[in-house]
C-alpha cells in the first residue's frame, strides 16, 4: 500500500537536509524505534509495535537508496521481521524537500508492505496512524531544532594562532600528524581503527501502541464487529439462564 504525508519545518532546506539524513539524530524521534548499530551505510535496529495485549518487535535494517541533495530528494529502504516469526514489514520511503519561504516543505511517499497482526488494520487505519505518527515526529523534530538554535556555539577557546600569536613547534607537529600519529599502547606502531558494526548506546524504545494512536479510526472499524459479538454473548447468556431455570 502507498501512504502519503506532508509536513513543514521552520528551517531552510539545507538545514532540513542535514537533519533528516542524519539517521542517528532522528531515530530517537521515531515512535517505537531504536537504532542499535551502524555498519557502513547500513543502519540496524528494532521497531516495537503493540496491538492490544500483543507486542511485536521488528528487527531490521535501513539503507539509503538515493541521496540527491541538489534535488532535495532522499530514498530510504527499510525491512524488518518480527522476532517471533509472526510477520514482516518493508518500506520504500521517498522524501522530497522544497523551499517554503524561510522554511522547508517535506513530502513523504511510503510504499509499505506488512504481514501479520499489524496487517489487520488495513490501508485506511494505517494511513490515519501514519499521519498521526508523522505529527508526533514533527513535534519532536521541531523541539530538537529549537534546542539546537538555543544552544550556545560549541566552538572551543581560540587558539594562540587565531589570537595573533605563533604556535610552538610541538603544537605544529602535533597538528600536522593528526590521527595518523596515534601509537598503540605497546609501542608496536600506529593503532588500527576498530572494525565491524559500531554499537549505538541508546535507551530501549517504548512499544508503539497502534490502538492508542489509531483512536477513533480503529473504533469505527471494529464497532460493527463489537456489536455482533455483544449480541451473540447476550443471546448465549439468556439461553444459559433459561436452561438453568
Amino acid at each position: 500500500m502507498e501512504l502519503n504525508n506532508e509536513f513543514r519545518v521552520a528551517v531552510p532546506v539545507a538545514d532540513a537536509w542535514n537533519v533528516l539524513t542524519d539517521v542517528e539524530r532522528i531515530a530517537p524521534m521515531l515512535p517505537g524505534a531504536q537504532l542499535q548499530e551502524v555498519e557502513g551505510d547500513e543502519y540496524r535496529g528494532v521497531v516495537k509495535v503493540k496491538v492490544g495485549p500483543i507486542t511485536a518487535q521488528y528487527k531490521g535494517t535501513a539503507t539509503f537508496v538515493e541521496k540527491d541533495e541538489a534535488a532535495g530528494k532522499v530514498v530510504l529502504k527499510a525491512t524488518g521481521r518480527d522476532t517471533r516469526g509472526q510477520g514482516n514489514a518493508s518500506a520504500l520511503i521517498t522524501a522530497t524537500m522544497l523551499a517554503d519561504g524561510d522554511a522547508t516543505k517535506v513530502t513523504v511517499a511510503t510504499e509499505l508492505t506488512v504481514t501479520g497482526k499489524v496487517a489487520q488494520f488495513g490501508r485506511g487505519v494505517l494511513a490515519d496512524v501514519s499521519s498521526k505518527l508523522i505529527g508526533q515526529f514533527v513535534d519532536a523534530l521541531e523541539a530538537d531544532l529549537a534546542a539546537g538554535r538555543d544552544e550556545p556555539s560549541a566552538q572551543g577557546p581560540a587558539t594562540s594562532a587565531s589570537q595573533g600569536g605563533q604556535s610552538s613547534p610541538e603544537q605544529t607537529a602535533s597538528a600536522e600528524s593528526g590521527e595518523d600519529s596515534k601509537v598503540s599502547s605497546d609501542g608496536a606502531g600506529p593503532s588500527k581503527e576498530p572494525t565491524g558494526p559500531r554499537r549505538i548506546d541508546a535507551p530501549e524504545a517504548e512499544p508503539l501502541d497502534l490502538l492508542a494512536v489509531a483512536g477513533g479510526s480503529t473504533m469505527k472499524r471494529f464497532a460493527p464487529l463489537a456489536v455482533v459479538v455483544a449480541v451473540i454473548v447476550a443471546w448465549l447468556v439468556r439461553r444459559a439462564r433459561r436452561a438453568g431455570a
